[in-house]
């Protein structure tokens, strides 16, 4: 069949395009199939499982090397860095945003050009096997892990079965596989790649310089060394690497700055787990500022029965970095340590941002469900 990409929303499918109905909790895409016709579809993909067979027969027509990119933390952000460095020498195509579970994966697939030198995609997981399917689909080429760290844990019981689901992309993929040589799960990662593996320096100085201004945090400069890594396999160079980090930004919340009413809000909010919370906290206490710093510090789920404990740690750390101001907000975080608790958003909202003053510096950083970022709306 003939087609030139693919959605599952009848709204945006273009003439040539798969439309692919699922039935899902709220909506049956099938009810949208005579529109999708309408609007010009070459076929329709009918359910989970034609998706997946469709899209692992389009990833073998395909003349572009995939690059599995899977972690506990700074997945979307490495993959956008793979993507920009490999696109100093070949024709790229990447997951959008991180659309990077069993619906996304194949869908991004199904959207890459038959003429694309690379397929970078990312993967992620909340439960055991997920890791398992999404490779089953995309067959990887190399693979890349950022960190194994705590998020999900409730779904994975220790680190360890995180490390062993995540790793799993390291024993799908057909060749090398790169993980930072400070990864407190090297050993099991070893495992599952055999020689396979690049173990990667994660504080190369002339990353970091590179990384001045752009983005910031030790764990970024970790990030920019295995993107790197993979793209130096590939040919590119340290000089290209640095020429594809000039007009670099993120998508989405993650360490996104609005200016309101002379207060500078960076909004972090896209997702949070304790790793990646301690790692913007450490990064936001050596941000520029011109009166005070202050962290307004949300929930973060999916943490099981340990949660509060997490929490506590991250909460803990704040208090070590010499802020001006930590702000708690959700059940589980105001019961940390903190300047000021809001047990909801909507008590904060109702208090208003009149606390903050020109000049101030505001961390905003929850797991998305927690909504913090609507407090720019």
């Amino acid at each position: 069949m003939d087609f030139c990409g693919a959605t599952f929303d009848s709204r945006q499918v273009k003439p040539g395009m798969l439309f692919v109905a699922l039935k899902g909790e709220k909506s049956d895409g099938h009810d949208y199939i005579p529109m999708a016709l309408e609007k010009g579809a070459a076929g329709i993909v009918d359910g989970y499982e034609e998706l997946d067979r469709v899209a692992r027969e389009y990833r073998r027509s395909l003349k572009a090397t995939v690059v599995g990119v899977t972690g506990s933390a700074g997945k979307t952000t490495t993959k956008e860095l793979v993507k920009a460095f490999l696109s100093k020498v070949g024709k790229v195509h990447a997951t959008e945003g991180n659309f990077n579970n069993h619906i996304g994966l194949p869908i991004t697939i199904l959207n890459c050009p038959q003429d694309a030198d690379f397929l970078v995609l990312e993967m992620g997981t909340n439960h055991p096997g997920e890791i398992a399917h999404l490779c089953d689909i995309a067959e990887p080429d190399c693979g890349l892990i950022t960190n194994v760290g705590t998020a999900h844990i409730e779904f994975f019981k220790t680190q360890d079965g995180i490390a062993e689901e995540k790793g799993t992309l390291f024993a799908r993929a057909k060749g090398f596989c790169a993980a930072s040589s400070e990864n407190c799960r090297l050993e099991i990662l070893k495992g599952l790649a055999g020689d396979r593996l690049l173990s990667v320096d994660p504080r190369q100085t002339w990353l970091a310089d590179a990384l001045q201004g752009v983005l910031p945090g030790d764990h970024n400069v970790s990030n920019a060394c295995l993107a790197f890594a993979v793209a130096e396999r590939f040919g590119v160079t340290r000089e290209q690497a640095v020429a594809a980090l000039a007009d670099f930004a993120l998508p989405g919340a993650r360490w996104r700055k609005v200016e309101k009413d002379g207060v500078l809000y960076i909004d972090d909010t896209y997702n949070a787990n304790p790793d990646s919370m301690i790692a913007a906290l450490d990064a936001f206490a050596k941000e520029p500022c011109r009166r005070r710093r202050i962290a307004v510090l949300g929930d973060m789920f999916e943490l099981g029965e340990n949660s509060v404990d997490y929490h506590r740690r991250v909460f803990d750390h704040a208090a070590t970095l010499g802020l001006d101001a930590v702000i708690a907000v959700g059940e589980t975080s105001a019961t940390c340590r903190a300047d000021v608790a809001y047990p909801t958003l909507e008590a904060l909202k109702a208090e208003g941002t009149g606390r903050f003053a020109a000049g101030d510096v505001i961390l905003l950083k929850a797991s998305h469900g927690m909504h913090l970022g609507d407090l720019l709306a």
